[in-house]
């Protein structure tokens, strides 16, 4: 599967930044699953860290399309069901990752700032070599182990406590004394690199890539007796759940865990400067070809564990850690063909086919070619790339992957180009249905116009409807949605819903006598489909495939207005504000394109209040409008596309069609003791004793909803000295208002 990255993050519009993020999240979501269900991943490491990497540099220069179904707001994958699940007690998440020297220095610099440290005050950090392994977590109470739990998705993982005793590395019962009565060790199960040849050379049954996959599959076995005779190891070097503090720093904090019988790192060192800090990263990647084991880093974390405390958590990684990664590799191949697959958008996406290529040990056939623009050698904004050069079939490309991109032509070789080979010409009609494929202005992506005649579009909508985080209809896998739609059975969600009754029993045609079915597995499947006509709301948004609604932005839309019909009409009140809107940013940008043929500074403000002028809003849609992006989470991106989806008359009619066979429960309400969960709460004005970033994250911590403006559904402003507009606005709203005094009481509950 082909990664579409971004070159120039900076040169995206609004449109084509959209169309990345959900290109990346695509892939980023099937690898989630490949790597941590099947243990077969088909991107390495590094090459999903750099997938990860540019879809959240994306995020940040575009904030209204963070909500959209961001594999940067998830940690690994759903348990695949062969397993029992476990709930962690404390979230097991993943690791920021950085891949310069700078980066590692902002990252210190990041923190000193949320600490509000000077620059003489001591920052210690703990560096160590990051694992190529599998995370595991071990539950012992009273010193005894009682389970053992993979990651899965952060918050529930699967029961592999059987295997888990079957490792050496791994104690029955912990050693010494002043053992906490539950502590939670974290750490990775990894395979020794001679192990590992040693096992693909015997009769095991199966070659694995590398050794990580090898550690991956051999935990994961049904058969404990299995996992004990495959050579896996394990290093400690966190923890979860304690009954009782058992250090004041990480290092000591590390150190008995080894007093407690684990391995530990011995690499693992203090540092007390950034320069220390790189200073080790660069001896242990001159080490890592002797180590023995796999590495693809070193990772760092803050000493001061009431550091770690006062950093707090993001949605997926601790503030205070850093994984620092090792650089990119290269290699030269023969590009063989270019093919062009058709999104759930729509979108045509070019895929180089590659002569297989051995790059950073990972063996790469194919690679993004992102758009018709970079195969011509140019960025979005028609300025050249590769200095000029255009990719052609059969040309000698230079791939580079791992830190920096996803597998992705770095140079072409023009002194070995064939004299016959003649420039690609990108495709205007649809390979799957031969509908036209248009270019709109200022968006980098060609799409078919074919929209639910297409089949690559109605496909990946049945696929994306019936996945884990949408509808998850047990028995309604990819393969079946596939096979069903071929034949002609359902060609829409609704037609899900409809199955049992054209294809059930009594039925001449039957889904019970189709191939591969009979009647207990066709009655489980019209079981399951039942069961799943009672949907949470944000299940339902996210299941819809509209464009950057993804699960977080899903859940923020059923979290205010908890109510389809509610949400439905206000989206159809705002709709004229919402055309006005995009006419406004068509003149607007029509504005932009005149001042660079004039050389002038733009008027934007000036062009978007002559089209909005131009258009008589009723001050009710102006209304509907604000209040839907005004939503913590949700912006003019998402709520355009939200409207247009539901101005289309076909979209609308089958949303409609589905709508008549679903009961729609609202969302759960949070229960917490604290007093702002579930509140809505926006900070002004300059924070004193708390950082702004450090004050948001208490704020979540404690269950309330941060917005970054004041509106009709705003419970609280918290404002500190240079309050302006947003002190103003909620004391006409009647909006209570507190200081940092009155905020950091509630912070310390």
């Amino acid at each position: 599967m082909a990664v579409p990255l971004v070159n120039d993050v900076a040169a995206l519009d609004e449109v084509s930044a959209a169309e990345a993020v959900g290109q990346l999240t695509t892939v980023l979501s099937a690898a989630d699953a490949a790597y941590h269900n099947d243990d077969a991943p088909f991107l390495s490491d590094a090459d999903y860290d750099r997938a990860k990497r540019c879809l959240a540099e994306i995020e940040a220069a575009f904030p209204t399309l963070a909500t959209g179904d961001s594999p940067t707001l998830r940690v690994g994958a759903a348990p695949d069901g062969r397993f029992s699940k476990i709930e962690h007690s404390q979230r097991m998440l993943s690791l920021e990752n950085a891949f310069t020297e700078e980066e590692v220095a902002d990252f210190v610099q990041r923190i000193r700032a949320f600490l509000n440290l000077k620059p003489q005050d001591p920052l210690p950090f703990t560096a160590e070599p990051k694992i190529d392994g599998l995370s595991l977590s071990l539950r012992y109470e009273h010193g005894v182990l009682v389970q053992a739990a993979t990651r899965g998705d952060g918050s529930i993982g699967e029961n592999v406590t059987a295997n888990a005793r079957t490792i050496a590395d791994i104690p029955q019962k912990l050693q010494g004394s002043a053992v906490p009565d539950i502590l939670e060790v974290r750490g990775e199960v990894y395979m020794a690199q001679e192990d590992f040849e040693r096992l693909n050379a015997s009769d095991a049954g199966r070659t694995f890539a590398n050794p990580r996959n090898a550690a991956a599959g051999s935990l994961r076995q049904l058969d404990p007796t299995i996992t004990a005779a495959r050579p896996l190891r394990f290093f400690a070097y966190a923890w979860g759940e304690v009954s009782a503090p058992f250090a004041t720093t990480q290092m000591a904090a590390v150190a008995r865990l080894a007093g407690f019988g684990f391995a530990i790192n011995p690499l693992m060192t203090l540092c007390e400067s950034v320069d220390e800090m790189i200073g080790l990263w660069r001896r242990v990647e001159q080490m890592r070809a002797n180590l023995g084991y796999d590495i693809d880093g070193v990772v760092y974390k803050v000493d001061d564990l009431a550091y770690q405390a006062r950093l707090g958590l993001r949605a997926t990684t601790p503030r205070w850690a850093l994984a620092h990664k090792f650089p990119a590799e290269r290699a030269w191949t023969r590009l063989e063909a270019i093919d062009i697959q058709v999104g759930r958008t729509g979108a045509l996406s070019p895929v180089a086919r590659l002569h297989p290529v051995t790059v950073g040990g990972v063996v790469v056939s194919n690679a993004t070619l992102h758009n018709e623009d970079y195969i011509a050698g140019l960025d979005s904004h028609g300025r050249e790339i590769r200095d000029g050069k255009d990719i052609r079939v059969g040309d000698w490309v230079e791939i580079y992957r791992a830190g920096d991109v996803i597998p992705k032509v770095a140079d072409v070789d023009l002194s070995r180009r064939a004299p016959e080979a003649v420039p690609y010409m990108f495709p205007t009609t649809c390979p799957e249905c031969g509908s036209a494929a248009a270019r709109e202005e200022d968006d980098s992506i060609r799409r078919c116009t074919g929209g639910l005649v297409c089949p690559a579009q109605a496909i990946e909508k049945l696929r994306h409807f019936v996945s884990r985080a949408a509808f998850d209809i047990e028995g309604l896998g990819a393969r079946v949605v596939d096979e069903l739609y071929q034949d002609g059975w359902i060609a829409e969600p609704a037609d899900i819903f409809t199955l049992k009754d054209r294809y059930g029993p009594g039925q001449l045609t039957q889904l019970r006598n189709r191939e591969g079915w009979g009647d207990k597995s066709a009655s489980a499947l019209f079981g399951a489909i039942d069961d799943k006509r009672r949907i949470p709301l944000a299940k339902l948004l996210f299941a819809l495939g509209i464009r950057h609604l993804g699960e977080v932005a899903g859940r923020d839309l059923a979290r205010n207005f908890r109510d389809w019909p509610v949400l439905v009409a206000l989206i159809d009140r705002a709709r004229p504000a919402a055309i006005a809107y995009r006419a406004a940013e068509d003149a607007e940008r029509a504005e932009r394109t005149l001042a660079v043929q004039e050389a002038r500074k733009p008027r934007p403000k000036a062009a978007r209040d002559a089209a909005l002028a131009m258009l008589d809003t009723p001050a009710e849609a102006t209304a509907a409008w604000q209040e839907l992006v005004s939503i913590n989470g949700i912006g003019p991106v998402l709520a355009l596309s939200v409207s247009d989806a539901f101005a289309n008359d076909l979209e609308r009619a089958a949303i409609e069609r589905l709508i008549a066979h679903l009961d729609i429960l609202p969302p759960e309400d949070t229960a917490s003791d604290s007093a702002i969960s579930g509140k809505t709460i926006v900070f002004t004005g300059t924070l004193e004793r708390m950082t702004r970033a450090e004050a948001k994250a208490r704020a979540e911590a404690l269950g309330a909803h941060v917005a970054g403006s004041v509106s009709a559904k705003t419970d609280l402003l918290v404002a500190g000295p240079g309050a302006g507009s947003k002190a103003t606005r909620a004391a006409a709203l009647g909006i209570q208002v507190i200081d940092e005094d009155e905020w950091l009481k509630i912070a310390a509950q």
